[in-house]
């Protein structure tokens, strides 16, 4: 079984369609994303970064992600409501990469819930529906690739942004398979910050999770 997982492909996602620059830049450097936007949002250098301050960031990072309002934020921070409305001016109102838009008729609701759920949704889209559109292009790419190659290798099932292969228990066929994923995967789309891929492989899908 050969696992190939995208990499925080939810916040390259964002860094490429936000164009945020710090955000960009710490993928393009390989830098722990999560400290660097902690030192964005503290205004401290990264190495006085702290593990509750990088807590914080992750914590940011993928609330606003998910749809996470000012309130939820300044709460699960300890800020105030104005820092955390401030944080979240910052971002962005997009479609996903492959141009594709979605419909959210709850967006206008009189329903203060039904509207607070919405623009959660609407937030969150872009980013999700532009990752789905990166694994799906993947899993075309791959299967394309290695039907025109005489690997052993087939893939099996999409588990989020990780893809699982059947392969003959053999280096060189393993070897070639890694090859062969990890470079259609990381080309599926050409963004302006990297795809990058980690891949393991065992006998069994519980020796690599």
């Amino acid at each position: 079984m050969i696992s190939a997982d995208y990499a925080q492909i939810e916040l390259v996602v964002l860094a490429h369609l936000s164009g945020d620059e710090n955000l960009c830049r710490a993928f393009i450097d390989g830098t722990d994303v999560h400290r660097s936007t902690a030192a964005l949002i503290y205004g401290v250098p990264m190495e006085n970064v702290t593990q509750e301050m990088r807590r914080n960031a992750k914590t940011f990072n993928f609330g606003i992600m998910y749809g996470m309002g000012a309130f939820s934020l300044a709460s699960d921070l300890e800020i105030s409501y104005h820092e955390a409305d401030d944080f979240i001016k910052t971002y962005f109102e997009m479609q996903t990469i492959s141009g594709r838009r979605r419909e959210i008729k709850g967006i206008a609701s009189a329903n203060a819930k039904v509207r607070e759920a919405a623009i959660r949704i609407a937030k969150n889209s872009p980013i999700q529906g532009s990752a789905a559109d990166i694994v799906k292009q993947a899993m075309l790419d791959v299967d394309e690739a290695l039907k025109k190659n005489p690997t052993s290798a087939q893939l099996l099932l999409q588990v989020h942004d990780e893809l699982i292969f059947e392969c003959n228990d053999d280096k060189n066929a393993i070897s070639d398979t890694i090859a062969l994923v990890k470079d259609k995967m990381e080309n599926a789309y050409h963004l302006s910050v990297p795809l990058r891929v980690s891949i393991e492989y065992g006998k069994n899908w519980g020796e690599f999770h």
